[in-house]
């Protein structure tokens, strides 16, 4: 498959620019691959649209405010997004730099009182690893939390408000597993109540984690989709989820492309140990044609031309066959002819 073929006419003003009112009153397109039939909702009646024992899997991880800001000895302003601590170093991270080459020149940037950054080294992949010293935090996570703002998708053509700071979170984002620069969207439709009703109608809901990082909005650049180098996201599943990722009774839900993701990486390793956590690095590129070993059921929200994420969708599409991506084709246009909103804080999709 070309990478041309992934590409759609999308007006400008179908991108969401700010979420809905209430998160719940995004709207909802229902596509049964059974009947190749599109219904059209509001996300409030998921409830009643779905399969009765379903198990429902979701990403709780929470989003960090990784837009730091700062300058140079010069005064030149520099911003600095946190992508993801390294390993070996203690307070150094993989940073996108901007601008990027006179910062890596000038080798330090600051922000007076609350950091001092030393740029380490410039990688092949154009990120840079950035050493913090911090008389105020113990690490830069915290540092990010108290005076960072959030990292916004390139397609939200404005700066970060306060809605933000609620909006582009779920509800049930885990505090603690607050290791992501982008949100996992399709869980930001979901309000207390519509969990509650879930839970209440018997569905269960087992969480797990994956770190969403900007790969998710890089394009693929590769005339060939085949040739795409497939970026690896961090994540974790523990013992709950995998006993019911292991049970047959009933069909699987997943919120997301990223939980997709997690669940059939974990699904396709070797070591399936149950009693413990399993972490790991999810780089699996789901494309046309490609056979779900875990999910029946998808619930995300309408994806950029050019992106692994329509490779994803078309692939649920159509399991196992190449014609998914015609499929979604079609869906997309009855979406934009619906005037549906696309993107972070666009509508949301079923696919049942």
């Amino acid at each position: 498959m070309l990478t041309s073929e992934l590409d759609f006419n999308l007006p400008g003003d179908r991108v969401a620019q700010f979420p809905t009112d209430r998160r719940d009153r995004s709207r909802l397109l229902v596509y049964r691959r059974s009947e190749q039939s599109v219904h059209h909702h509001y996300f409030h009646e998921l409830p009643d649209l779905l399969p009765s024992r379903l198990r429902i899997f979701r990403n709780d991880v929470s989003v960090l405010k990784a837009r730091l800001f700062g300058q140079r000895k010069t005064g030149g302003a520099v911003e600095c997004l946190l992508l993801r601590p390294n390993e070996k170093l203690d307070d150094t991270w993989h940073c996108l730099l901007k601008p990027g080459g006179k910062t890596a020149r000038a080798g330090c940037f600051s922000l007076p009182g609350e950091y001092d950054a030393t740029v380490v080294k410039t990688l092949p992949s154009g990120e840079y690893l950035v050493k913090f010293d911090l008389p105020k935090d113990d690490d830069p996570a915290d540092l990010a939390q108290r005076v960072g703002a959030l990292p916004l998708p390139p397609y939200v053509d404005r700066p970060a408000h306060e809605i933000d700071d609620s909006r582009y979170q779920t509800v049930y984002a885990n505090p603690e597993n607050r290791t992501a620069v982008a949100a996992p969207t399709a869980g930001l439709h979901f309000t207390p109540e519509i969990l509650n009703e879930l839970k209440d109608m018997g569905y269960s809901i087992y969480d797990l984690t994956l770190s969403v990082g900007l790969g998710t909005f890089r394009p693929i650049e590769t005339e060939k989709i085949d040739d795409h180098p497939m970026h690896a996201e961090e994540y974790s599943i523990g013992p709950e989820a995998k006993k019911a990722l292991k049970e047959k009774d009933g069909k699987t839900l997943a919120v997301g492309t990223t939980t997709v993701r997690t669940i059939e990486h974990y699904l396709s390793a070797i070591d399936l140990t149950l009693e413990k956590t399993t972490r790991a690095q999810a780089d699996l590129f789901i494309r046309p044609p490609y056979s779900f070993l875990g999910v029946d059921h998808l619930l995300t929200n309408f994806h950029l031309p050019g992106s692994t994420l329509l490779c994803l969708v078309s692939a649920f599409l159509s399991p196992g066959k190449e014609d998914g991506l015609a499929t979604l084709k079609d869906i997309y246009a009855q979406a934009i002819s619906h005037e549906y909103r696309f993107f972070s804080y666009g509508d949301a999709m079923l696919i049942l």
